[in-house]
């Protein structure tokens, strides 16, 4: 499985309309194959900070996403919302384990 995670600054001005596409770009995104999960949270502590936490089933997955015509229509919708440059993390997972 691979998981991502991406962190993006938003505009305080624009919060509700990027967490509105935010809300759009989960939904067609679990809809894709391969998506075990794709979530968008916001950070109780700095409300201003979105994080999407994504799950794959491979990398394949990953790549047919980041070339999705939803996801490329998001790229351009959701700059002008940003404060900042997103962050984007990935990692490789080879088992999981639930612990609660």
């Amino acid at each position: 499985m691979i998981v991502m995670l991406a962190e993006l600054p938003v505009a305080a001005d624009s919060r509700e309309a990027a967490l509105d596409r935010l809300e759009e770009l989960a939904a067609a995104s679990r809809a894709e194959d391969g998506v075990v999960d794709y979530r968008v949270t916001t950070d109780v502590e700095a409300p201003d900070t979105v994080r999407v936490i994504e799950q794959y089933e491979d990398a394949d997955a990953v790549d047919a996403h980041m070339s999705s015509d939803h996801f490329e229509s998001f790229q351009a919708d959701i700059a002008p919302h940003l404060a900042g440059e997103p962050e984007l993390y990935r990692y490789e997972v080879d088992s999981e384990t639930r612990v609660m």
